[in-house]
């Protein structure tokens, strides 16, 4: 017998055939990242039930994680490309452009003829994540989309986004956006396919054109109906376009083929190069169960460095000095509140205190990529905890949501997160030097002097070093996010990985799976590289000393422990005897500060009131009269009315607004997106402009200074 194994970054996939190429079992199961394990469990099944004999069957390996493995168990390693290509050319020899999408890579193959010779052409990605199934699988997981849901959802007769594919981080940036802005999930869904296939046919096949026939390889080619319709209505344009065959429909159906196998085309390459040579003949399985116990952590130690905690005392130790400063916000029930909400980009938040400033309740929910929705679900918990008859005497909000929310919940302050954040640390600690919060899509250091912030760092362009990206690599392993610290220190050897871009990361995760490291070790890693990312990458900071002796840890990521244990070394490495707390209540600090400074309002607020706002009646229009024309973007926004009573409506507008509605404009890149015609956008100028001379830009007019001609002098 012969088996063909492929060891992907996220399955692993066997064929086993007998001597006359028939198939005998086949699997296909995800590894969760221990890929040597789940290689072993494949050779034991094999054996029990199929009598899988050392000296006599063979056994060739292919794919990403394979070159490891192999030779200890006899093996024989085959290219990923040769092994496809193998498959392709004795099973479908009129095929001329094969496209395989894996979990974490892309492959586009061309077959052609040259002079008289069948040549192949092969173009990979293996990079980022970005248009691959991980990342769709990843973004369906957001939207909320079960799998069995996700493998029916279609592209055709859907409106289409912009979805970056070329750059995961791009792309998830562009899901937010779509969501923040009330998209339906269908829409978004059928974007990414699109997004997927365009990037392969625009980027990954370097100019050439995909002539037919076409053969679909890999899981998402397979399981997902909208993929499959995207890439026949995209080859059929190009074909058409191009003058090569102008057909149907139906005839796309025959010249457009996602075979039954697909899953299994790397493991059938294995068996029939196989056959054609010898060698792989299969040794046992001694040398392999060797390798899991110890081999693989002598390696690992000799590559990387030693985990998070060094020994069982010095974890306790630390728990024992830090998870004491977490608190609860216990609800207590008072007649009079202020209210606090961060509307933030993949979660809202609310706390409410007390007269006295005690907080006194939280609620939160995950974003349902509506802001109004949000909202109503927000003030729906805080109105059935406390009853009809508490008052609000304040209302302040922050986070990304506010300006949009403002005028529709009445609120008394809208600020911005580096103050909200700011005052909600002040409170706890007066005599802070520096407050680091890292959220799920920002990070923020702000630096303070006697109470007063100087200076402050802000990165939300990049997903490196925040919580969604550790979050999102937990999520592709399957591991919850509360269990990602008391895994992570299990770990007793971790990946070294480089600091910086999230896209280099990413590309670092999908090499150091190939190596073996498993998902607590990966994890563990990610923990211990985040400070780096955050104080040096994001916040370009390389002399911590001079920040101060005391800071404070805040956002919803220094929940995770492992995170806080990596920053209290990292902090202390450079500043000795440093004083590093974490904020008492870290994921609620900023809606905490917000609520802090609606006290300030003393009763005389402009709250609408709870039953206002659940009775919010709104509309969302996404077409091409909501398109913004005032730059070359041409940003697809979407316009949000919401009935409130008041405002003088905009019959004249391509989308009119009667009288007593507010419009939100969510979708716009820029200022110039929240106008709709010309009066409001010299309005908006004007602002600008006295903005800009109010707050003059010191370093523009230094820099015109200093490089304006002057007039050369005569000397005398």
């Amino acid at each position: 017998m012969i088996v063909g194994i492929d060891v992907g970054s996220t399955t692993c996939k066997y064929v086993l055939v007998d001597d006359n190429g028939k198939i005998l079992d086949k699997a296909y199961e995800r590894h969760n990242t221990k890929t040597a394990e789940k290689v072993l469990e494949f050779l034991q099944r094999l054996e029990k039930h199929y009598g899988l004999t050392a000296g006599r069957d063979r056994v060739y390996f292919t794919g990403s994680g394979a070159t490891l493995l192999a030779p200890l168990v006899g093996g024989k390693f085959v290219q990923e490309v040769v092994a496809v290509s193998t498959a392709v050319e004795k099973l479908h020899p009129d095929v001329r452009f094969v496209s395989e999408i894996g979990g974490e890579d892309m492959k586009a193959i061309f077959f052609k003829e040259v002079e008289g010779k069948r040549v192949k052409q092969v173009f990979m990605q293996n990079a980022c994540a970005g248009g691959t199934g991980t990342f769709i699988e990843k973004t369906a997981r957001k939207l909320g989309i079960p799998q069995e849901k996700l493998s029916s959802m279609g592209y055709i007769g859907y409106s289409l986004h912009k979805v970056s594919a070329k750059c995961g981080i791009f792309a998830e940036a562009d899901v937010n956006t779509l969501q923040k802005a009330g998209v339906p999930a269908e829409e978004i869904m059928a974007s990414l396919f699109e997004a997927v296939v365009y990037q392969n046919l625009t980027q990954l096949t370097k100019g050439n054109t995909p002539m037919y026939k076409v053969l679909l390889l890999g899981g998402p080619n397979l399981f997902f109906k909208g993929l499959q319709e995207a890439w026949k209505v995209h080859l059929r344009r190009i074909w058409k376009e191009r003058n090569i065959i102008d057909c149907s429909e139906e005839e796309m159906d025959q010249l457009v083929v996602v075979p039954e196998n697909s899953l299994y085309y790397a493991s059938l390459g294995c068996v029939f190069y196989a056959m054609e040579e010898e060698g792989g003949y299969y040794q046992g399985l001694e040398k392999l169960k060797w390798w899991i116990e110890e081999g693989q952590y002598e390696e690992k130690l000799r590559e990387g460095r030693k985990g998070l905690v060094s020994s069982k005392e010095e974890l306790e130790e630390f728990l024992k000095e830090y998870e004491g400063q977490y608190k609860v916000i216990t609800p207590k029930k008072v007649k009079r509140i202020a209210i606090g909400c961060d509307f933030g980009s993949t979660t809202a938040k609310a706390v409410c205190v007390s007269e006295d400033g005690e907080p006194v309740f939280s609620c939160y929910q995950l974003s349902k990529g509506n802001p109004i929705e949000d909202a109503k679900g927000i003030f729906r918990q805080i109105k059935d905890f406390f009853g009809e008859d508490v008052e609000v005497i304040g209302l302040g909000l922050t986070g990304y949501g506010k300006d949009l929310l403002k005028d529709v919940l009445g609120a008394d302050y809208a600020v911005v997160e580096t103050v909200a954040h700011a005052t909600g640390a002040l409170k706890f600690f007066p005599d802070a030097d520096c407050i680091c919060d890292v959220g799920g899509v920002d990070v923020k250091i702000l630096i303070l002097r006697n109470g007063s912030v100087v200076d402050f760092r802000l990165n939300s362009q990049c997903s490196s070093g925040n919580g969604a990206f550790l979050q999102g690599v937990a999520e592709r392993f399957g591991i919850p996010l509360q269990e990602i610290a008391s895994l992570a220190f299990t770990a007793k050897a971790i990946p070294s990985f480089t600091m910086g871009c999230g896209v280099f990361l990413q590309s670092d995760i999908v090499n150091q799976q190939r190596k073996g490291w498993k998902a607590e070790e990966i994890l563990a890693g990610l923990c211990y590289i985040l400070p780096m990312n955050v104080w040096i990458y994001a916040g370009n900071i390389n002399n911590l000393a001079q920040i101060g002796r005391k800071f404070v840890l805040q956002g919803g990521t220094h929940k995770n422990l492992a995170v806080v244990k990596a920053q209290r070394d990292f902090i202390r490495s450079k500043v000795p005897g440093a004083e590093v707390v974490v904020h008492p209540y870290p994921g609620e600090a900023g809606a905490l500060g917000v609520a802090l400074l609606a006290l300030e309002a003393k009763g005389r607020t402009r709250f609408r009131g709870f039953e206002v706002i659940e009775n919010l009646t709104y509309k969302t229009t996404t077409s091409a009269d909501t398109v913004c024309r005032w730059c070359p973007m041409n940003c697809q926004r979407t316009f949000i009315d919401v009935y409130v009573g008041e405002g003088e409506g905009r019959s004249w507008s391509k989308v009119p607004l009667e009288k007593g509605w507010l419009r939100l404009i969510v979708g716009n890149a820029c200022p110039k997106g929240l106008v709709e015609d010309e009066q409001e956008l010299k309005v908006l100028q004007q602002e600008l402009r006295r903005v800009q001379n109010e707050f003059p830009n010191l370093s523009q007019i230094a820099k015109k200074e200093a490089f304006k001609p002057r007039r050369k002098q005569k000397i005398h």
